[in-house]
Protein backbone atom coordinates (compact mmCIF):
# COMPACT_ATOMS: atom_id res chain seq x y z
CA UNK A 1 0.00 0.00 0.00
CA UNK A 2 1.50 3.59 -0.88
CA UNK A 3 1.61 6.43 1.21
CA UNK A 4 -0.57 8.30 -0.33
CA UNK A 5 -3.12 4.99 -0.49
CA UNK A 6 -2.79 4.64 3.56
CA UNK A 7 -3.30 8.29 4.64
CA UNK A 8 -6.27 8.71 2.37
CA UNK A 9 -7.19 5.25 4.30
CA UNK A 10 -6.43 6.80 8.21
CA UNK A 11 -8.55 9.97 6.98
CA UNK A 12 -11.56 7.96 5.64
CA UNK A 13 -11.54 6.27 8.57
CA UNK A 14 -11.51 8.94 10.93
CA UNK A 15 -14.26 11.00 9.04
CA UNK A 16 -16.52 7.72 8.94
CA UNK A 17 -15.70 7.30 12.66
CA UNK A 18 -16.62 10.67 13.14
CA UNK A 19 -19.64 10.70 11.07
CA UNK A 20 -21.18 7.78 13.08
CA UNK A 21 -20.24 9.19 16.56
CA UNK A 22 -22.09 12.04 15.30
CA UNK A 23 -25.04 10.40 14.41
CA UNK A 24 -25.88 8.35 17.02
CA UNK A 25 -25.60 11.25 19.58
CA UNK A 26 -28.11 13.22 17.35
CA UNK A 27 -30.20 10.02 17.30
CA UNK A 28 -30.19 9.43 20.95
CA UNK A 29 -31.02 13.70 21.18
CA UNK A 30 -33.09 13.55 18.99
CA UNK A 31 -35.23 10.04 20.71
CA UNK A 32 -34.51 12.35 23.84
CA UNK A 33 -36.26 15.03 22.76
CA UNK A 34 -39.57 13.05 21.21
CA UNK A 35 -39.37 11.35 24.49
CA UNK A 36 -39.77 14.69 26.40
CA UNK A 37 -42.43 16.12 23.99
CA UNK A 38 -44.61 12.95 24.13
CA UNK A 39 -44.66 13.09 28.01
CA UNK A 40 -45.79 16.64 28.06
CA UNK A 41 -48.47 15.72 25.40
CA UNK A 42 -49.75 13.19 28.17
CA UNK A 43 -49.62 15.77 30.83
CA UNK A 44 -51.77 18.51 28.68
CA UNK A 45 -54.31 15.87 28.08
CA UNK A 46 -54.48 15.21 31.83
CA UNK A 47 -54.62 18.94 32.06
CA UNK A 48 -57.29 19.60 29.71
CA UNK A 49 -58.93 16.43 31.39
CA UNK A 50 -59.42 18.04 34.61
CA UNK A 51 -60.38 21.55 32.76
CA UNK A 52 -63.25 19.50 31.53
CA UNK A 53 -64.28 17.93 35.23
CA UNK A 54 -63.97 21.59 36.84
CA UNK A 55 -66.60 22.82 33.64
CA UNK A 56 -68.92 20.09 34.23
CA UNK A 57 -68.86 19.62 38.41
CA UNK A 58 -71.44 21.21 40.80
CA UNK A 59 -69.76 20.91 43.94
CA UNK A 60 -66.83 22.54 45.27
CA UNK A 61 -65.59 20.07 47.61
CA UNK A 62 -63.56 17.24 46.66
CA UNK A 63 -61.38 19.04 43.79
CA UNK A 64 -57.55 20.03 45.48
CA UNK A 65 -56.30 17.11 43.34
CA UNK A 66 -57.96 18.70 39.86
CA UNK A 67 -56.70 21.93 41.19
CA UNK A 68 -53.35 20.72 41.33
CA UNK A 69 -53.22 19.81 38.14
CA UNK A 70 -53.94 22.85 36.14
CA UNK A 71 -51.97 24.59 38.81
CA UNK A 72 -48.81 22.02 37.42
CA UNK A 73 -48.50 23.31 34.50
CA UNK A 74 -46.28 26.41 35.04
CA UNK A 75 -44.07 26.48 31.97
CA UNK A 76 -46.18 25.18 28.90
CA UNK A 77 -47.65 27.84 27.13
CA UNK A 78 -51.51 27.71 26.65
CA UNK A 79 -54.18 29.28 24.92
CA UNK A 80 -58.05 27.91 25.16
CA UNK A 81 -59.85 28.91 22.07
CA UNK A 82 -64.28 28.18 22.07
CA UNK A 83 -66.42 26.17 19.28
CA UNK A 84 -65.88 30.01 17.53
CA UNK A 85 -62.24 30.29 17.59
CA UNK A 86 -62.41 33.38 20.22
CA UNK A 87 -59.39 32.73 22.44
CA UNK A 88 -61.06 32.14 26.02
CA UNK A 89 -57.77 31.89 27.45
CA UNK A 90 -53.91 32.43 27.82
CA UNK A 91 -51.70 30.52 30.07
CA UNK A 92 -47.81 30.87 30.65
CA UNK A 93 -47.73 33.59 28.45
CA UNK A 94 -45.90 36.99 28.75
CA UNK A 95 -47.96 39.75 29.87
CA UNK A 96 -47.04 42.04 26.61
CA UNK A 97 -48.40 39.35 24.50
CA UNK A 98 -51.74 38.67 26.74
CA UNK A 99 -52.36 42.12 26.34
CA UNK A 100 -52.05 42.81 22.82
CA UNK A 101 -55.15 40.90 20.82
CA UNK A 102 -52.74 40.95 17.40
CA UNK A 103 -49.65 39.52 18.89
CA UNK A 104 -51.80 36.78 20.57
CA UNK A 105 -52.66 36.07 17.37
CA UNK A 106 -49.59 35.47 15.55
CA UNK A 107 -48.79 33.81 19.04
CA UNK A 108 -51.71 31.22 18.54
CA UNK A 109 -50.45 30.32 15.16
CA UNK A 110 -46.75 29.97 15.77
CA UNK A 111 -47.82 27.46 18.58
CA UNK A 112 -50.21 26.12 16.68
CA UNK A 113 -47.22 24.63 14.38
CA UNK A 114 -45.52 22.96 17.36
CA UNK A 115 -48.18 20.46 18.62
CA UNK A 116 -51.69 19.14 17.51
CA UNK A 117 -54.56 20.60 19.37
CA UNK A 118 -56.35 18.77 22.36
CA UNK A 119 -59.87 18.60 22.33
CA UNK A 120 -62.02 19.72 24.91
CA UNK A 121 -65.59 18.47 24.69
CA UNK A 122 -67.44 20.30 27.50
CA UNK A 123 -71.11 18.60 26.19
CA UNK A 124 -73.97 20.26 24.66
CA UNK A 125 -72.05 20.93 21.50
CA UNK A 126 -69.22 22.71 23.25
CA UNK A 127 -66.21 21.75 22.26
CA UNK A 128 -63.02 24.12 23.04
CA UNK A 129 -59.09 23.40 21.63
CA UNK A 130 -56.16 23.48 23.66
CA UNK A 131 -53.39 24.54 21.90
CA UNK A 132 -50.05 24.73 23.57
CA UNK A 133 -46.18 25.14 22.44
CA UNK A 134 -43.02 23.51 24.01
CA UNK A 135 -42.11 24.66 26.89
CA UNK A 136 -38.90 26.47 27.54
CA UNK A 137 -36.93 23.76 28.58
CA UNK A 138 -37.85 21.46 25.76
CA UNK A 139 -37.17 24.89 23.17
CA UNK A 140 -33.62 25.08 24.35
CA UNK A 141 -33.20 21.05 24.19
CA UNK A 142 -33.95 20.99 20.32
CA UNK A 143 -30.79 23.16 19.69
CA UNK A 144 -28.82 20.85 21.66
CA UNK A 145 -27.80 18.45 19.13
CA UNK A 146 -26.73 20.65 16.92
CA UNK A 147 -24.07 22.30 19.97
CA UNK A 148 -22.97 18.97 20.32
CA UNK A 149 -22.24 18.34 16.64
CA UNK A 150 -20.69 21.59 16.53
CA UNK A 151 -18.39 20.79 19.63
CA UNK A 152 -17.82 17.10 18.37
CA UNK A 153 -16.43 18.60 14.81
CA UNK A 154 -14.42 21.09 16.27
CA UNK A 155 -12.97 18.26 18.67
CA UNK A 156 -11.99 15.76 15.83
CA UNK A 157 -10.80 18.94 13.74
CA UNK A 158 -8.41 19.56 16.27
CA UNK A 159 -7.29 16.12 16.45
CA UNK A 160 -7.07 15.16 12.96
CA UNK A 161 -5.04 18.70 12.51
CA UNK A 162 -2.69 17.84 15.06
CA UNK A 163 -2.42 14.53 13.74
CA UNK A 164 -1.54 15.23 10.22
CA UNK A 165 0.74 18.26 11.30
CA UNK A 166 2.47 16.20 12.80
CA UNK A 167 2.91 13.84 10.41
CA UNK A 168 3.95 16.38 7.64
CA UNK A 169 6.67 17.98 10.49
CA UNK A 170 7.80 13.75 10.75
CA UNK A 171 7.90 13.72 6.73
CA UNK A 172 9.62 16.37 6.71
CA UNK A 173 12.70 15.74 9.23
CA UNK A 174 12.93 12.41 7.28
CA UNK A 175 13.21 14.21 3.97
CA UNK A 176 15.68 16.59 5.39
CA UNK A 177 17.97 13.51 7.39
CA UNK A 178 17.60 11.30 4.11
CA UNK A 179 18.86 14.25 2.10
CA UNK A 180 21.75 15.38 3.88
CA UNK A 181 22.97 11.80 4.53
CA UNK A 182 22.66 11.16 0.82
CA UNK A 183 24.96 14.51 0.20
CA UNK A 184 27.93 13.23 3.42
CA UNK A 185 27.72 10.10 2.11
CA UNK A 186 27.93 10.99 -1.91
CA UNK A 187 30.66 13.72 -0.86
CA UNK A 188 33.62 10.95 0.58
CA UNK A 189 33.76 9.19 -2.59
CA UNK A 190 33.91 12.57 -4.63
CA UNK A 191 36.73 13.91 -2.85
CA UNK A 192 38.78 10.84 -3.74
CA UNK A 193 37.65 10.89 -7.33
CA UNK A 194 38.88 14.83 -8.07
CA UNK A 195 41.88 13.46 -6.16
CA UNK A 196 42.29 10.58 -8.71
CA UNK A 197 41.75 13.10 -11.33
CA UNK A 198 44.90 14.95 -10.59
CA UNK A 199 46.96 11.86 -10.47
CA UNK A 200 45.81 10.95 -13.92
CA UNK A 201 46.90 14.42 -14.93
CA UNK A 202 50.17 14.37 -13.77
CA UNK A 203 50.07 10.70 -15.54
CA UNK A 204 49.76 12.16 -18.91
CA UNK A 205 46.65 10.26 -19.47
CA UNK A 206 44.24 11.01 -22.35
CA UNK A 207 43.30 14.49 -21.70
CA UNK A 208 39.47 13.33 -23.29
CA UNK A 209 38.98 10.86 -21.02
CA UNK A 210 40.14 12.99 -18.12
CA UNK A 211 37.43 16.01 -19.50
CA UNK A 212 34.85 12.77 -19.57
CA UNK A 213 35.68 11.87 -16.28
CA UNK A 214 35.46 15.93 -15.14
CA UNK A 215 31.95 16.40 -16.13
CA UNK A 216 30.99 13.40 -13.92
CA UNK A 217 32.62 14.95 -11.22
CA UNK A 218 31.03 17.97 -11.92
CA UNK A 219 27.52 16.74 -12.31
CA UNK A 220 28.10 14.13 -8.72
CA UNK A 221 28.58 17.46 -7.05
CA UNK A 222 25.96 18.99 -8.41
CA UNK A 223 23.94 16.82 -7.24
CA UNK A 224 25.80 16.56 -3.68
CA UNK A 225 24.75 20.56 -3.13
CA UNK A 226 21.08 19.83 -4.21
CA UNK A 227 20.85 17.20 -1.94
CA UNK A 228 22.46 19.20 0.83
CA UNK A 229 19.87 22.26 0.78
CA UNK A 230 16.56 19.58 0.87
CA UNK A 231 15.51 20.75 4.24
CA UNK A 232 17.35 23.97 5.09
CA UNK A 233 16.12 27.24 3.20
CA UNK A 234 17.89 27.86 0.20
CA UNK A 235 19.46 30.43 -1.15
CA UNK A 236 17.34 32.09 -3.99
CA UNK A 237 19.23 34.98 -6.33
CA UNK A 238 17.74 36.72 -8.93
CA UNK A 239 18.36 34.76 -11.99
CA UNK A 240 17.17 34.94 -16.17
CA UNK A 241 14.49 31.91 -16.19
CA UNK A 242 14.89 31.73 -19.48
CA UNK A 243 18.68 31.10 -19.71
CA UNK A 244 18.02 29.04 -16.91
CA UNK A 245 15.72 26.91 -18.56
CA UNK A 246 17.70 26.58 -21.43
CA UNK A 247 20.61 25.40 -20.09
CA UNK A 248 19.04 22.83 -18.49
CA UNK A 249 16.53 22.03 -21.78
CA UNK A 250 20.23 21.72 -23.53
CA UNK A 251 21.86 19.58 -20.70
CA UNK A 252 19.08 17.23 -20.73
CA UNK A 253 18.63 16.97 -24.63
CA UNK A 254 21.92 16.15 -24.95
CA UNK A 255 21.63 13.25 -22.30
CA UNK A 256 18.80 11.67 -23.63
CA UNK A 257 17.51 9.28 -26.32
CA UNK A 258 17.48 10.45 -29.87
CA UNK A 259 14.16 8.91 -30.32
CA UNK A 260 12.52 11.95 -27.83
CA UNK A 261 11.93 14.76 -30.49
CA UNK A 262 12.75 18.09 -28.03
CA UNK A 263 11.18 21.00 -28.50
CA UNK A 264 11.49 24.48 -26.76
CA UNK A 265 9.78 27.23 -26.71
CA UNK A 266 11.44 30.66 -25.16
CA UNK A 267 11.16 34.24 -25.24
CA UNK A 268 14.09 36.42 -26.75
CA UNK A 269 14.00 38.95 -23.56
CA UNK A 270 15.19 38.57 -20.32
CA UNK A 271 12.58 37.23 -17.59
CA UNK A 272 13.95 37.65 -13.96
CA UNK A 273 12.39 35.93 -10.93
CA UNK A 274 14.11 34.88 -7.55
CA UNK A 275 16.06 31.41 -8.22
CA UNK A 276 18.06 28.73 -6.57
CA UNK A 277 19.83 27.66 -10.16
CA UNK A 278 20.54 24.17 -9.04
CA UNK A 279 17.15 23.18 -6.90
CA UNK A 280 15.03 24.99 -10.51
CA UNK A 281 17.19 22.73 -12.51
CA UNK A 282 16.23 19.68 -10.20
CA UNK A 283 13.05 20.54 -10.93
CA UNK A 284 13.16 20.47 -14.58
CA UNK A 285 15.18 17.85 -14.76
CA UNK A 286 12.63 15.49 -12.56
CA UNK A 287 9.84 16.83 -14.95
CA UNK A 288 11.61 15.46 -17.67
CA UNK A 289 12.61 12.33 -17.18
CA UNK A 290 8.83 11.46 -15.83
CA UNK A 291 7.68 12.97 -19.00
CA UNK A 292 10.01 10.38 -20.73
CA UNK A 293 9.22 7.80 -18.67
CA UNK A 294 5.38 8.17 -19.34
CA UNK A 295 6.35 7.78 -23.19
CA UNK A 296 8.04 4.88 -22.80
CA UNK A 297 11.53 6.86 -24.33
CA UNK A 298 9.99 7.71 -27.21
CA UNK A 299 7.45 10.65 -28.29
CA UNK A 300 7.47 14.61 -28.46
CA UNK A 301 8.79 16.47 -25.22
CA UNK A 302 8.02 20.48 -25.02
CA UNK A 303 9.08 23.14 -22.74
CA UNK A 304 7.39 26.33 -23.35
CA UNK A 305 7.91 29.33 -21.09
CA UNK A 306 4.99 32.74 -21.17
CA UNK A 307 4.23 35.67 -18.79
CA UNK A 308 2.17 37.82 -17.64
CA UNK A 309 2.00 41.24 -15.23
CA UNK A 310 2.99 39.25 -12.30
CA UNK A 311 3.95 35.64 -13.02
CA UNK A 312 5.79 33.49 -15.23
CA UNK A 313 4.27 30.11 -16.76
CA UNK A 314 7.31 27.01 -17.19
CA UNK A 315 5.28 24.18 -19.23
CA UNK A 316 6.47 20.88 -19.47
CA UNK A 317 4.23 18.54 -22.16
CA UNK A 318 5.07 15.34 -23.54
CA UNK A 319 2.76 13.19 -25.39
CA UNK A 320 2.99 10.39 -22.79
CA UNK A 321 0.29 7.71 -21.56
CA UNK A 322 -1.60 10.58 -19.53
CA UNK A 323 -2.80 11.22 -16.00
CA UNK A 324 -6.74 10.57 -14.91
CA UNK A 325 -7.81 13.89 -13.65
CA UNK A 326 -8.90 11.97 -10.58
CA UNK A 327 -4.80 11.73 -10.15
CA UNK A 328 -3.70 15.14 -11.09
CA UNK A 329 -3.28 16.03 -6.92
CA UNK A 330 -1.75 12.72 -6.00
CA UNK A 331 0.86 12.67 -8.40
CA UNK A 332 2.79 15.21 -6.35
CA UNK A 333 2.12 13.14 -3.11
CA UNK A 334 5.55 10.99 -1.64
CA UNK A 335 5.44 6.94 -2.94
CA UNK A 336 3.43 7.65 -5.61
CA UNK A 337 4.58 5.91 -9.17
CA UNK A 338 3.41 3.79 -12.11
CA UNK A 339 6.51 2.22 -12.29
CA UNK A 340 7.93 -1.13 -11.24
CA UNK A 341 11.79 1.03 -9.94
CA UNK A 342 11.65 4.04 -8.18
CA UNK A 343 10.47 5.43 -5.24
CA UNK A 344 7.92 8.01 -6.63
CA UNK A 345 9.96 11.27 -5.32
CA UNK A 346 10.57 12.98 -8.24
CA UNK A 347 7.31 15.05 -8.77
CA UNK A 348 7.08 14.99 -4.82
CA UNK A 349 10.68 16.81 -4.50
CA UNK A 350 9.90 19.29 -7.51
CA UNK A 351 6.27 20.21 -5.80
CA UNK A 352 8.42 20.89 -2.38
CA UNK A 353 10.86 22.83 -4.38
CA UNK A 354 8.51 25.32 -6.35
CA UNK A 355 5.86 25.87 -3.85
CA UNK A 356 8.01 25.50 -0.44
CA UNK A 357 11.32 27.09 -1.49
CA UNK A 358 10.08 29.36 -4.46
CA UNK A 359 6.61 30.05 -3.34
CA UNK A 360 5.33 29.10 -6.66
CA UNK A 361 2.86 26.22 -7.88
CA UNK A 362 3.08 23.46 -9.80
CA UNK A 363 0.34 21.49 -11.22
CA UNK A 364 -1.11 19.08 -13.59
CA UNK A 365 -2.19 21.86 -15.83
CA UNK A 366 -4.36 19.61 -18.49
CA UNK A 367 -3.93 15.67 -19.31
CA UNK A 368 -5.71 12.79 -21.54
CA UNK A 369 -4.94 9.33 -21.65
CA UNK A 370 -2.87 8.00 -24.16
CA UNK A 371 -2.58 11.94 -25.59
CA UNK A 372 -0.04 12.99 -23.02
CA UNK A 373 0.38 15.53 -20.19
CA UNK A 374 1.35 19.40 -19.26
CA UNK A 375 2.44 20.39 -15.98
CA UNK A 376 2.88 23.80 -15.20
CA UNK A 377 5.41 25.79 -13.18
CA UNK A 378 4.51 29.13 -12.20
CA UNK A 379 6.86 31.94 -10.69
CA UNK A 380 6.56 35.20 -9.51
CA UNK A 381 8.25 37.80 -11.46
CA UNK A 382 10.77 40.12 -9.93
CA UNK A 383 9.38 43.73 -10.55
CA UNK A 384 11.67 45.89 -12.32
CA UNK A 385 12.29 49.58 -12.53
CA UNK A 386 10.48 51.46 -14.94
Amino acid sequence: MRFSDKRNFRRGFIILTSLIIIILIVWNAVAFFQRIKEEERRKMNIWASAQVYLDQVDTDTGLDLYLAIINSNSSIPTILVDENGKIVDAINIEEEIRADKDKLQDYLKTIKSENEPIEMDLGEGRVNQVYYGNSPMLNKLKYYPLALMLIIIMFIAVIYFFYTTTKTSEQNKLWAGMAKETAHQIGTPLSSLIGWTEILKEERVNPVYIGEIEKDVDRLKTITERFSKIGSAPTLQPADIVEKTRDSFDYLKARSSKLIDFKLNLPEEKILVSLNEQLYSWTIENLVKNAIDAMKGKGELEISLSQNTKNVHIQVRDTGKGISKSKYKEVFEPGYTTKKRGWGLGLSLAKRIIEQYHKGRIRVLRSEINKGTTIEIVLHKIKTAA
